[in-house]
């Protein structure tokens, strides 16, 4: 007996113990819980080789400090994409190929600097946002003026007038709008009207929130596959208090900025990477598991979302190392474009539409370094008391809550919006706040225990609904999904960024 089969069957063996007391006390019903379907002992084995033979820390490592920023359609992503197929490969996944798909235009940042001219000289920290533009060659000097984000419609109409040669620092002051969610849609047009208005650039990309951490900036997407020619940057947060201050006492700081990006004449190339476990019995049924593979570029993206590439990998390999293969097919994606909206996992549900009612969930972990806390079930509440039973069995990784959540700031997205449980694994984002598109997303930032542990339950998430004796779900037709979302208020999000694919379905 080799060292391999010793350490899955110790794994096994231990994890059973774990498990007695509450396979003992399970009750009999429908749903059935992994105690009474027959998925157990293959669940332990993964579980196993999930926590004893895993190199999900060595692929982060990898792809953090030999890659790289990987920015959907830049080169470094081209090569990131090259290696997923790789270590694919490596894990022993069939079926490794890419699929490609185009971004509407790529992005490259080159520099951003600034300087507070008067009333005191010192340098400011800033980093332009994504898909934003350039200040001339050289820079260009002037005055700040504050904009109020939560009257945005107000100040264009009395103060654009006014916006020539000017830098626009957004502020927040007052009563925010009663609806916050629409206002943030409308920040789009704003940058519209500041550009048309003369303005040379826009401080404060996250609405004029200021920048969550000490000396840290946050880069982004200001919209959904939308470019702006105006430049907007976002400032450190000691930096920008200090400028309001000014602000609130008269005083009309001048500063210096100079923004260089560029853009590409047309679309550019991407593709997402996809392997399969193939399922013994029914492998024309599908599980979807994945992670994003691009990233921002002020670090090595190793919290957005070197993780969930690496978990996906991780939980891939303890499956293969298992030696048990599912009854339905397992497809590990990772996706490019998320942060450019969705775009990847969009590409995939058009390209597999005619397969979508074969699909039976996609499993997504997008929320950075910390521990897997739960399980969001995409608008299902049909599957909350299935799941949980699973959850349940689950204890030696702690209490995992169960709920209905939708996300759609994620993967997850395209595939509610197919019908499909699109499962978040819902994590503890406490550090995640500070690190994700800052400059200091960095290999250092996630602990390998805590990486290895979401790595085991995606994989074992994953192998349950796979290796069930009946399908976990089915996809809803487009009227129950169109009249849980109006339900839930989701609605007006989707159609204010304009991925409503619906229509009138649902009111």
């Amino acid at each position: 007996m080799n060292r391999q089969t010793v350490s899955v069957l110790g794994a096994t063996a231990v994890i059973l113990l774990m498990l007695r007391p509450i396979i003992s006390n399970c009750q009999s019903e429908i749903p059935k819980s992994p105690t009474e379907d027959g998925t157990l002992k293959a669940l332990a084995a993964v579980a196993g080789a999930g926590t004893m033979e895993n190199d999900d820390y060595e692929f982060l490592r990898e792809l953090s400090d030999d890659i790289g920023a990987r920015v959907t359609g830049s080169p470094e992503a081209a090569k990131a994409i090259a290696w997923g197929s790789e270590k694919m490969r490596v894990v022993g996944l069939e079926n490794v190929h890419t699929e490609s798909w185009q971004l509407f235009r790529g992005w490259t940042r080159i520099s951003a600097d600034a300087e507070l001219l008067s009333p005191v000289h010192r340098r400011l920290m800033i980093d332009s946002m994504g898909w934003a533009g350039s200040t001339p060659h050289g820079g260009v000097e002037a005055p700040l003026v504050a904009v109020n984000a939560y009257q945005l419609a107000d100040e264009v109409k009395r103060n654009a007038t006014s916006w020539r040669d000017k830098f626009l620092l957004i502020v927040q002051q007052g009563a925010p709008p009663a609806d916050r969610l629409a206002a943030r849609a409308k920040f789009g047009d704003f940058l519209r009207e500041a550009y048309h208005a003369g303005a040379l650039a826009v401080i404060g990309g996250q609405g004029g929130s200021r920048a969550a951490g000490m000396h840290l900036t946050h880069t982004g997407m200001l919209g959904v596959d939308v470019q702006f020619d105006i430049p907007v940057v976002s400032m450190a947060a000691e930096d920008q208090s200090q400028l309001e201050r000014y602000l609130e006492r008269g005083q009309s700081p001048r500063l210096h900025l100079e923004i260089q990006n560029v853009f590409t004449d047309g679309p550019v190339s991407s593709a997402n990477v996809v392997g399969e476990i193939r399922g013994g019995e029914n492998p024309e049924q599908i599980v979807v598991v994945g992670g994003h593979l691009d990233s921002w570029d002020l670090a090595s993206g190793s919290t957005d979302n070197g993780c969930g590439v690496a978990t996906t990998l991780g939980a891939a390999e303890a499956i293969v190392k298992s030696g048990f293969r599912p009854r339905r097919t397992i497809r590990f994606v990772l996706f490019t474009g998320e942060e450019q909206g969705d775009d990847g996992s969009f590409n995939y549900v058009r390209v597999h539409k005619d397969e979508m009612a074969n699909h039976l969930a996609a499993v997504i972990l997008d929320d950075g370094q910390g521990p897997v806390t739960g399980f969001s079930l995409g608008g299902r509440n049909d599957l909350i008391a299935g799941v949980q039973r699973f959850a349940n069995l689950l204890t030696s990784f702690g209490n995992l809550s169960v709920d209905d959540d939708t996300v759609f700031d994620t993967d997850t997205g395209p595939f509610i919006l197919a019908g499909l449980p699109g499962i978040g694994l819902k994590q503890d984002a406490t550090q995640y706040e500070y690190t994700h598109h800052s400059p200091v997303d960095m290999f250092d930032k996630v602990q390998p225990d805590i990486l290895n542990r979401d790595s085991t339950i995606m994989a074992l998430t994953a192998f349950w609904i796979a290796d069930r004796p009946d399908r976990l779900a089915a996809p809803w037709p487009p009227e129950k999904t169109a009249r849980m979302l109006v339900e839930r208020h989701d609605d007006r999000m989707l159609k204010l960024f304009g991925v409503w694919p619906f229509g009138n379905l649902g009111d």
